[in-house]
Order: C-alpha cells, then structure tokens, then sequence
C-alpha cells in the first residue's frame, strides 16, 4: 500500500534556509519551502545519486534525481540496475543512470507462462 510519509529535508537538514546563502542569508530552502519537513511516497529509501543529501554530486544544486529531498520512491518489486550496479550514477559521465533513472533499482519483471 502506497502511503506518505514526512521526513526531515535532507536539502537545509531541516533548517527551513537556504544551506549556501546563494541569494542571500534569508532565502527559504527552495525544497522544503522553509518548512523542514518534506513528503515522501512510499515505499521511499535513500536517494543513491547524491547519497540522500538532497544535492546534486559535487555542485550547489538539488539534486535532479530527488529533486533536492535526499529520498526516493522505488518500485515496490524492483531489482539491482544491472546497467549502474546500483550507484544510480552513468559509470563515464557521472550523470544519473537512463535505465533505472538514478534510483539505482528497476522494476523487477514478472514473468508469466513459464
């Protein structure tokens, strides 16, 4: 059953403020809206892309493949990407997997017949 949950923004580490001050000392997070707290839908886990910080590996930006919440929703019967090994990162590039899309896993396949 898919529910939601609330956890702490992983962006401001529920600060409610913007983590590099990019506009000014004020700026409300641009995840979370100043909340602190952001909504996942489960069945969630850790983001592996950026490694649930919420920020896009090695810059000051979210993180395209959580959009900036550290967490993510998985397929409910999902596998091991067998293009990335689970890292949800392009192996060359660097830039989020295209077959699993950065989640890391991918929606196991039922096979019917055999």
């Amino acid at each position: 059953m898919e529910g939601k949950t609330q956890k702490t923004c992983r962006f401001c580490q529920g600060k409610g403020k913007d983590p590099f001050e990019l506009l000014s000392a004020l700026s409300t997070c641009q995840v979370c809206a100043g909340r602190g707290v952001i909504e996942v839908k489960e069945p969630s886990r850790e983001c592996v892309f950026c490694g649930g910080s919420g920020v896009y590996p090695n810059t000051r930006l979210t993180c395209t493949v959580c959009n900036g919440k550290g967490f993510v929703t998985v397929p409910e019967k999902s596998v091991i990407c067998s293009s990335c090994g689970g890292t949800g990162a392009e192996f060359e590039s660097g830039l989020p997997c295209l077959q699993c899309g950065g989640l890391g896993v991918c929606r196991a396949e039922t096979r019917k017949g055999r």
